[in-house]
């Protein structure tokens, strides 16, 4: 999914995952986006639509697929095994509370993306639009575990060409950040969580960790943390709704994204005209299965 035609998305940036002596082997490496480094005087609205990269449901996989990074190689003889529509269909995300996160782990996330993505009248914040059921969904499963990245040592500090440097997976490094976020404001706040500090105060810890002034315990880097967090909580604000954030498609309505229509070609040569559907994603909309 694209949405540079609407909100002037930056160029990809493609880093490898890698130790900083050596290269891992062919297969063993996994692209990341590099995420940008806001100015948090921005208005965030405005930041967070410019800096919109292609690719937006980058963190959201499924298990492995044919074609996809160590997809497993087989051999087919006769007639092809698969039916036509069935492959590589997206798994989605179900059910009801977070299976990740834990309480005041919750109370963290959903305060810190309501500071990235706060509400206001053109459209709704990350809390409402459903990033946080999106992270906990995505930290839970083969992202979170880094599936697809090199973990291995040795851990001296990269550059930033080298891409993602820690020995922590995904999720490794959400739940560590947090519990050391959560010390350092409890220690400098009056004992009180993130979660629970005025929304000045919230900005000014997150513009301490983006700028990497707020040192965390626990081999935590809190630039390569808030880096992860601001590029998620952006992928899970535009990603389709079929992964559990952007809720009722609600982003992309406010930017007039159509979703995943099946054919654009008519539009290919009209640039700057609002395309007049309504959004859709990958599992459809009501409206096409009304009698």
């Amino acid at each position: 999914m694209s949405l540079q035609d609407n909100v002037g998305a930056r160029s990809v940036d493609l880093e490898i995952k890698a130790p900083v002596q050596d290269f891992p082997k062919r297969g063993q490496c996994q692209p990341q986006l590099d995420p940008p480094q806001p100015n948090m005087n921005l208005g965030r609205r405005r930041f967070v639509l410019a800096s919109a990269v292609a690719g937006i449901g980058g963190a959201a996989a499924a298990l492995v697929h044919d074609g996809e990074l160590g997809g497993p190689a087989r051999t087919f003889r006769g007639s092809v095994p698969w039916v036509a529509g069935t492959a590589d269909v997206p798994p989605g995300a179900s059910g009801s509370g977070y299976v990740y996160f834990a309480i005041a782990e919750a109370a963290f996330v959903e305060a810190a993306v309501q500071r990235l993505i706060p509400n206001d009248p053109l459209g709704p914040g990350a809390v409402e639009a459903g990033v946080p059921f999106f992270l906990d969904r995505q930290l839970a499963g083969r992202f979170g575990r880094g599936d697809d990245y090199f973990l291995g040592g040795p851990w001296p500090k990269g550059t930033p060409e080298q891409g993602y440097q820690s020995r922590f997976n995904p999720a490794q490094l959400y739940r560590a950040a947090i519990a050391a976020i959560d010390k350092y404001v409890g220690t400098n706040f009056n004992g009180a969580p993130f979660s629970k500090l005025a929304a000045a105060d919230q900005d000014s810890v997150l513009k301490g960790l983006e700028s990497g002034e707020i040192k965390l315990d626990g081999g935590v880097e809190s630039k390569v943390f808030f880096a992860m967090l601001l590029q998620n909580t952006k992928e899970g604000y535009f990603s389709d709704p079929i992964y559990g954030g952007n809720k009722d498609m609600g982003a992309w309505k406010m930017i007039g994204f159509p979703g995943a229509h099946y054919d654009y070609k008519e539009w290919v040569q009209r640039h700057g005209e609002r395309v007049p559907f309504p959004p859709v994603g990958l599992k459809g909309r009501p409206a096409w299965t009304e009698a």
